[in-house]
């Protein structure tokens, strides 16, 4: 078998991953085109399975997951399994 030929291969971080904090695990996602030097993604996965995603990317993924961090410590773990209010930038 091979990879799926239909969606463009990525390149996953190494800062991508679980993080638990609180008893929440949540699935952190920080991705771009492989092979690119393009701009990071970034997305946490909750749970249930329920996806946010910031609408802006990142130079690095490592600002990516200093934002992912930043936004635990201002909102909590938590806040990702609530429906947010705005997006998120």
């Amino acid at each position: 078998m091979t990879d799926t030929e239909e969606d463009p291969k990525q390149e996953h971080s190494d800062f991508a991953g679980e993080f638990t904090e609180d008893g929440v695990t949540v699935l952190v996602d920080i991705f771009r085109a492989a092979g690119s030097t393009g701009a990071w993604s970034l997305e946490v996965i909750d749970q249930d399975e329920g996806l946010t995603v910031w609408e802006e990317p990142f130079a690095t993924d490592r600002e990516a997951y200093e934002e992912f961090l930043a936004t635990v410590e201002r909102d909590g773990i938590r806040s990702f399994l609530e429906e947010p209010e705005t997006p998120l930038h």
